[in-house]
């Protein structure tokens, strides 16, 4: 197994220690920063949007956590070792993956669509005019990885293939749902934004 500090080879499903779970043991710390994002999720989802699936809420919670990090969305690598930034490439890469490895390049096409078309959407309308992305739909191709990554069993460390399944049966939702993180994060005291810079 590679340690921390090397770079993930093409073959690996997820990079060392970026599955994304949070640690869920009663008496782990949690940061400011999580606990900002995990509050202003729980407050939009839940109070503002009316949505009661605790679980989903806290994935995308967590979401927001783990791509605070640029190299947690960049962390894919082609077979010559450069990183896949496009949203393209990454279905390319998917189609060439078997088992947990193609169900984690899945899950991570549909955490990317989800948080540039939900957080950024000005992003997705700027993108290279050379870019094979300009040309996808985000919101089709993130219901379909999730809905790809969900009929794929795993281990029980990993998101379970139910909570996958809603994450694609609630993309539009979840998208907004960020929108609203965003204006709330924007909106809110200089000393919450500091939290995030």
């Amino acid at each position: 197994m590679p340690d921390s500090n090397s770079q993930p080879a093409p073959s690996d499903p997820v990079p060392p220690n970026r599955r994304g779970e949070r640690n869920t043991h009663p008496t782990a710390e949690r940061s400011a920063l999580d606990r900002f994002l995990a509050g202003i999720s729980e407050y939009i989802f839940q109070t503002k949007l009316g949505v009661a699936d605790v679980e989903m809420v806290g994935y995308v919670s967590d979401l927001l956590l783990r791509f605070v990090r640029l190299d947690s969305i960049h962390w894919m690598r082609r077979s010559d070792g450069r990183p896949v930034t496009e949203v393209f490439q990454m279905l390319v890469e998917a189609e060439r993956r078997i088992g947990l490895a193609r169900r984690e390049v899945h899950r991570h096409i549909g955490d990317v669509t989800l948080f540039w078309s939900g957080m950024y959407p000005e992003s997705m309308s700027s993108s290279s005019k050379t870019s094979p992305d300009q040309l996808l739909d985000y919101f089709a191709h993130g219901k379909r990885s999730y809905k790809i990554a969900s009929t794929i069993e795993a281990d029980s460390g990993r998101p379970p293939c139910e909570l996958l399944d809603r994450m694609s049966e609630q993309f539009e939702l979840c998208a907004y749902g960020l929108r609203e993180v965003r204006r709330q994060w924007e909106e809110s005291e200089p000393d919450d934004r500091l939290l995030l810079g």
